[in-house]
């Protein structure tokens, strides 16, 4: 569980100090007691990636292992918000006594982006092998009219 290091002193002397690694432990857990269930968002969000193609964005987010009908798409507000949702075959009582060991993790994801500068009617999506992917058209500006004035 700890892999017992000795540590230099301050004139170079080697010195054990057994309770070293237990006080780095608890001090990081008083700091951050949450943070292994989310740090950089491995729990809480998936991972996403965004490209410009010019005349529309291209969103792709890695979902693997949820069904299609367990992921939802909506916009509200100039935000979009994709949830999924997985559930997870060991909390059923007939199945939980076979398990030796749970990693994958189950549960509530979501992500929310800004997607002002988007034609909302336009966006299409597809989600296959994991990926849903999602094409954002860009809004078309509107550039003043350029006219003549007559000087009076």
């Amino acid at each position: 569980m700890f892999e017992l290091r000795p540590y230099r002193r301050h004139n170079n002397e080697i010195a054990y100090n057994p309770f070293r690694e237990m006080e780095k432990l608890e001090r990081k857990f008083f700091e951050e007691p949450f943070a292994p269930f989310f740090r950089s968002g491995d729990i809480a969000e998936f991972k996403t990636d965004i490209t410009d193609e010019g005349d529309h964005y291209v969103l792709e987010a890695d979902l693997p292992g949820f069904d299609k009908k367990d992921i939802h798409l909506d916009l509200s507000d100039n935000t979009l918000t994709i949830n999924a949702e997985r559930h997870s075959q060991h909390e059923e009582n007939d199945k939980r006594q076979k398990y030796v060991r749970v990693e994958r993790s189950y549960g509530r994801y979501s992500r929310q982006f800004d997607v002002s500068s988007v034609d909302t009617d336009g966006i299409k999506a597809k989600y296959e092998n994991g990926v849903l992917s999602l094409t954002l058209p860009k809004k078309q500006q509107n550039l003043p009219e350029s006219r003549h004035l007559e000087i009076e």
